[in-house]
């Protein structure tokens, strides 16, 4: 077949799909935004587009979301049409729809078939949008902006032919209507290279050297903010250093803003609640918190399995790579009882949950498991039974996502979520590359 991705920042979610494609022989290209160094990845064809203007200052602020859409759909289609006047005619086209790009891709080659990455469907309540009171949202017009918000995936839904989601929760945000072509296949997990490591050792900028004789409790965004619980773990710190005098604080993220609003006017999230929790702990405490910043991946990993505790907190929100990342490494973690970590975390059996919103309770099970052994062996091993049973790359999701592309194009088609495929999983459910918008 001939297969087009597309993707704002290519590979992202189609990292491993896209080159295992063309293993199989197929001819694969992507259209991407992404600056390239050569016009070849992994034996997939790239070509770029560009945006040929910005946003309209003073735009109606509910539809400059999908101006902004619009205008990379437009880019995009643009340079499928040149890929078309050269004689290009692909079977099949992938697609994240997050940012627009693949709007028009119907009317370049309306005998495609089209399938689309369905990573989040916007909701006005029961997800992210009034979770948390601490953020109250009070403008009534928010249901309407996040209406228009999902404007871009209405009209892919008039035209795809099929989905895929990563977790049967993102799947269950989008209307009933369109679900039914969603197949619910992970990414995949490489279990392999994320596997525990005893004999693991780990020295931060100051050169302090940590290896698994250390009681290390490990937290990872992709930027410390609320949506992934960073002012609640940061209020959990000061009980959680006093009852663990020797327990070192790895915290891994940027000082931006992935999700949400913004911080005030001059401040940064991460140093907002540091500032707020620093003077409820005694200097020689603080001392035992590092803050790491953005870890390349080859860091990344070892910090996993170095982690005595692992902690994970979301919003009820696209599922992080990175928990599934812990579990493969063997972590022990306490994580947020939100819907989407459900999915993958039973309570004590695969993690323990707590409350998002009890920074007590956070720390008085982080510091239960640094006190107890036995108990973090048996959750940690479960987790990284679960991350291989699951959610392994090579045994189970990349072989039914290679299924499920393969039966796109030919007869009828459309794997369908009810289809038995990797990524069915009841109770039981990657740092985030490419997530989407918040909702703010």
């Amino acid at each position: 077949m001939k297969i087009l991705f597309i993707h704002q920042n290519f590979p992202g979610q189609f990292k491993f799909l896209a080159p295992a494609l063309v293993q199989r022989g197929h001819e694969v290209r992507a259209l991407t935004m992404r600056k390239v160094d050569a016009p070849d990845w992994r034996g997939v064809q790239l070509s770029t587009y560009g945006a040929a203007r910005g946003s309209t200052p003073g735009v109606h602020p509910w539809v400059s979301d999908f101006e902004t859409k619009t205008i990379r759909a437009e880019a995009c289609f643009r340079a499928a049409l040149r890929l078309k006047q050269g004689g290009y005619e692909p079977d099949l086209i992938m697609a994240h729809p997050g940012w627009g790009e693949s709007l028009f891709i119907k009317d370049v080659w309306p005998g495609a078939k089209l399938a689309i990455y369905c990573e989040f469907f916007y909701q006005p309540q029961g997800a992210d949008v009034g979770f948390d009171p601490e953020f109250p949202d009070n403008d009534e017009g928010t249901p309407l902006r996040l209406r228009l918000k999902n404007l871009n995936h209405q009209l892919h839904f008039a035209m795809a032919d099929a989905g895929i989601a990563p977790t049967q929760w993102q799947a269950s945000v989008f209307p009933q209507a369109f679900r039914e072509k969603i197949a619910v296949i992970h990414d995949g997990i490489d279990t392999v290279a994320i596997a525990p490591k005893p004999d693991v050792r780990l020295q931060s900028g100051s050169g302090l050297v940590l290896t698994r004789e250390n009681e290390v409790v490990t937290f990872v965004n992709r930027n410390l903010e609320p949506y992934r619980g960073y002012h609640i773990f940061m209020r959990s710190l000061p009980r959680l250093l006093k009852e663990r005098p020797n327990a070192h604080v790895l915290i891994v993220g940027g000082d931006g803003v992935s999700y949400g609003a913004r911080a005030p006017e001059g401040k940064t999230w991460k140093a907002l609640f540091a500032s707020e929790v620093h003077p409820h702990i005694p200097d020689a405490d603080w001392q035992r918190v590092h803050f790491l910043g953005n870890l390349p991946y080859e860091q990344f990993v070892p910090l996993l399995q170095l982690s005595t505790v692992h902690v994970y907190l979301t919003y009820p929100f696209v599922l992080s790579w990175s928990l599934l990342e812990a579990m493969s490494a063997g972590c022990a973690i306490v994580a947020s009882d939100t819907a989407p970590v459900r999915e993958v975390i039973r309570h004590d059996e695969t993690g323990l949950l707590v409350d998002f919103f009890d920074p007590e309770a956070l720390a008085v099970s982080v510091a239960g498991l640094l006190a107890d052994p036995l108990r973090r062996e048996r959750l940690g091993r479960r987790a990284r039974e679960c991350a291989v049973a699951q959610f392994d790359l090579q045994s189970s999701c990349l072989p039914a996502q290679l299924r499920w592309v393969e039966s796109l194009v030919g007869g009828d088609g459309v794997t369908t979520a009810g289809s038995a495929s990797a990524g069915q999983y009841g109770d039981v459910a990657p740092t985030d590359p490419d997530e989407p918008e918040s909702t703010s």
